[in-house]
């Protein structure tokens, strides 16, 4: 094996099932993720949804670091827009300050809810936040290399980590491939909200030019038993790329979420485009014949994987299929560590 393999996890609430109670089994799969040699553990960040429950991300990251010894904890992503770039590098100094070389800090421009929700998270600011300049300031306060010009040059973000949080940039385009290139902070692409092989591409090539480093891939990816099982599990899924009247484009679930986004956003006229991302379903030796084609293809080091089912009974299972045909039982995180530099 060449790549890693990482987690992406929204924290889906199965129905019936309550958010303590569901919180719980997430915070397990995270556990059991380390037990079986996966590299990363990231958390999604999402407001306002009652079939979420990591609307705080860096808080639930913060529990599995205590629960675990090895295994990289961090999101993906913190979304910057609605917080003082301050006020993340303290948290995320603090949570690298007590799990030294465990923690990643992914970053992310979208908004993560419907207006209302997130809007209370910044009741302040009346127009959208400049994504770039927060997060060049976010990258100030971590590296202390805000010039002596900026109003917050004398800020210290502490308590100073001996290593720092990894800095990931998150997005799907070649403007945010060559940003996170810019500030030199690693980037994932979004293949599981765009998978088009052409811009995928594009945005690899222009970051390992830029580096020399290789981006992350992001894929919703399931794995069970079997082929059937797999496809029955995770169903027709499907989102909406939701274009309002104002320029503002935000991915959702289906349309009844797309008309309460624009009547929150007080936007009448809009339009929706049914995407189907790119899934892999199948067995794990399946998913693995997969990934091993886009690795060779892209030179991927690390599959972040975002599973789109909700039951934690087959988001066990999937977990463990991944393992048995990618990760042997020889090929924990000591041993991936001979194979590819820590990252």
């Amino acid at each position: 094996m060449t790549y890693r393999l990482s987690i992406l996890d929204k924290a889906l609430i199965p129905e019936g099932l309550s958010a303590p109670a569901s919180l719980a089994q997430t915070v397990e799969l995270a556990v059991l993720a380390e037990r079986l040699g996966f590299h990363r553990y990231w958390f999604a960040e999402h407001h306002g949804m009652a079939n979420l429950a990591s609307s705080a991300p860096e808080l639930l990251a913060a529990h599995v670091l205590a629960r675990t010894q090895h295994i990289r904890v961090g999101t993906g992503g913190v979304m910057l827009q609605h917080y003082a770039p301050f006020k993340v590098a303290e948290s995320f100094n603090l949570l690298a300050a007590l799990a030294p070389g465990r923690v990643d800090l992914g970053v992310g421009k979208a908004p993560g809810g419907l207006p209302h929700a997130t809007g209370a998270l910044r009741p302040e600011q009346t127009t959208p936040a400049d994504f770039d300049a927060r997060l060049r300031d976010l990258d100030g306060f971590l590296t202390g290399s805000l010039p002596e010009s900026h109003p917050y040059a004398g800020a210290i973000a502490a308590p100073q980590p001996t290593e720092p949080a990894r800095r990931i940039l998150l997005g799907a385009s070649t403007q945010s491939a060559a940003l996170a290139a810019e500030l030199d902070w690693d980037f994932c692409y979004a293949g599981h909200f765009d998978g088009d092989p052409q811009r995928m591409k594009q945005a690899f090539d222009l970051y390992r030019a830029a580096t020399g480093r290789s981006p992350l891939l992001a894929l919703v990816a399931f794995a069970a038993p079997s082929e059937e099982e797999a496809k029955r599990l995770v169903g027709l899924y499907r989102f909406l790329r939701l274009h309002l009247s104002t320029g503002q484009r935000v991915n959702v679930p289906n349309e009844a979420v797309a008309a309460e986004f624009a009547r929150q956003a007080g936007v009448t006229d809009y339009t929706t485009q049914e995407i189907e991302p790119n899934i892999l379903t199948g067995t794990g030796d399946q998913l693995r014949a997969a990934l091993d084609d886009l690795s060779a293809t892209l030179g991927v080091e690390d599959f972040v994987i975002d599973a789109p089912v909700a039951d934690h009974a087959a988001r066990r299972t999937s977990l463990q299929e991944l393992a048995r045909a990618i990760l042997s039982p020889a090929q924990g995180p000591e041993a991936q560590s001979k194979t590819l530099q820590p990252a």
